[in-house]
């Protein structure tokens, strides 16, 4: 579906946040890109959405199965912890965001993008909330709103920057639930996370990286000690396990 060729960006030239990337996403693959902070994962993510175009190297967009369409459509859910929660939103308005240039003339949800709406949060178990303004939420609520306003656009992919960050164990478990019935039913989805235990380890799919790839494959090769002490540093992986 997507192909990352010798990927090099930085926001200094003196520096390289991410150098050499070579990656490949196949349709229906559900993969965790996982790394510590600083080490490039929101970066990467920001190309392969198109919000930064890469230093060096090339990325293409396979789109012959593309649901019919010319192009690849992707939905993305931000960390929470970027979101501005003064501005007065109610999450159905959030949700209606997603499509927003469906609405028509006015500035007001259209009929059946209301309806769209209240289906998705309620399959999401979030309903009750839609006329509530979304800063009132918890984080583990704000973030399946979010998933909402991505899932709305029926994307080829979903691109998640640290879902679970700064959510409790429940919220985590429900988010991770969402997240696995929708490969189940078909959608790829990239995840970046920083969670080895609580995410990592139970997905199809890792690669590790810190600037380039120190490894992808199965979690059970791909998270051994000696490529997590070189993704991670000793220092990181020691608090790692004691927090886990």
């Amino acid at each position: 579906m997507i192909t990352l060729s010798g990927v090099t960006y930085g926001y200094s030239i003196k520096s390289a946040v991410l150098e050499g990337i070579h990656l490949t996403i196949t349709r229906g693959q559900f993969i965790g890109l996982l790394g510590p902070s600083g080490s490039g994962k929101s970066t990467l993510i920001k190309i392969i959405i198109g919000l930064i175009k890469p230093w060096h190297g090339s990325i293409t967009f396979d789109n012959s199965s593309s649901h019919g369409s010319k192009k690849i459509t992707v939905g993305y859910v931000p960390q929470v912890e970027s979101v501005d929660w003064n501005f007065p939103v109610t999450v159905r308005e959030v949700v209606g965001m997603g499509i927003w240039n469906q609405s028509g003339s006015t500035p007001w949800l259209a009929r059946n993008v209301k309806e769209q709406v209240h289906d998705l949060l309620e399959s999401l178990g979030i309903a009750e909330y839609d006329s509530r303004q979304i800063r009132e939420l918890s984080g583990g609520e704000q973030q399946r709103v979010f998933l909402a306003r991505a899932l709305i656009r029926n994307p080829d992919i979903l691109v998640l920057d640290e879902p679970t960050s700064g959510v409790d164990y429940n919220a985590r478990e429900k988010i991770f639930g969402i997240l696995n019935d929708l490969n189940v039913k078909g959608m790829t989805i990239l995840v970046a996370t920083h969670d080895i235990s609580g995410i990592a380890r139970r997905l199809p799919w890792v690669v590790c990286l810190n600037r380039n790839i120190i490894a992808e494959g199965k979690p059970e090769n791909a998270l051994t000690e000696t490529i997590l002490l070189k993704t991670y540093g000793l220092s990181d992986i020691t608090s790692t396990h004691k927090k886990d």
